[in-house]
């Protein structure tokens, strides 16, 4: 059984005078400590996929799971506590007036969790920062800094499940290389899975053994990580993004 299960969801956005299927009949499967990705131009639906996972779009037909068991609606502290969400910009996804150690505070006294102070410095050393940074405010931090934080708090309350939406596609290419290696490493330490969205290709071949590729809300093509590589697609969608994803080059074809 895969850790997480989504069987023909469907999100429907009302946009007064007319409805927005955002999503239409997407179905995907990932298992424990795999890395997956979804890919697809803007407006593709990729993003929304994340947020009805976690509760923040309306679902309107389908089934998420978690080990076989729907997910509950809305969603409780129990599903949090497993489930974290990384943002693609950073700056917006902390708050201009709140401390780094509050940033990192709250969700552990929110879930009831001991010994803040000492969880609050761990997690900081554990994203490369130090302890140095916990009374610092989010503009006294550059991008990969403000990215390091917003994966520190979602890490803080030890999840099993991290959603990363573009959490790199805001930051320069030499940071970016950076972040994507810490979160190598933390998903190798912890046993973590990830689902990751990008519209890079680059990216999504560093990171995911396998992955989705979304057109228009909908499915349309799933491939590993070496089809990727070697560019070996049967949709002519899939190779327009290969075409086009700049310094995404073609890898030696498989042995068939």
């Amino acid at each position: 059984m895969a850790l997480i299960e989504i069987e023909n969801l469907e999100v429907t956005f009302d946009g007064g005078d007319r409805q927005v299927r955002a999503l239409k009949g997407v179905s995907l499967s990932v298992e424990e400590e795999d890395s997956f990705g979804i890919v697809g131009e803007s407006g593709s639906g990729k993003s929304t996929v994340l947020r009805a996972l976690c509760g923040l779009a309306p679902v309107t037909a389908g089934r998420i799971s978690i080990d076989g068991k729907p997910v509950p609606s809305p969603r409780d502290q129990a599903f949090y506590r497993r489930v974290q969400m990384v943002f693609q910009d950073p700056y917006a996804s902390l708050h201009p007036r709140h401390t780094i150690d509050r940033v990192l505070s709250e969700p552990l006294a929110i879930h009831g969790f001991d010994h803040a102070e000492k969880r609050v410095e761990q997690a900081l050393e554990d994203v490369g920062l130090g302890s140095g940074f916990r009374f610092r405010y989010p503009h006294q931090l550059s991008g990969g800094q403000r990215q390091r934080v917003a994966i520190a708090r979602a890490l803080i309350l030890e999840p099993k499940i991290i959603l990363l939406d573009e959490p790199t596609s805001a930051l320069d290419a030499s940071i970016q290389a950076e972040v994507l290696n810490l979160l190598d490493r933390l998903r190798a330490d912890r046993g973590l899975t990830y689902v990751l969205v990008s519209h890079d290709l680059a990216v999504v071949s560093h990171m995911c053994d396998r992955l989705v590729v979304m057109q228009s809300g909908e499915v349309v093509e799933e491939l590993t990580r070496e089809e990727l590589q070697a560019h070996d697609t049967t949709r002519t969608y899939t190779r327009n993004l290969l075409t086009a994803s700049a310094g995404f080059t073609r890898s030696p074809a498989r042995p068939r």
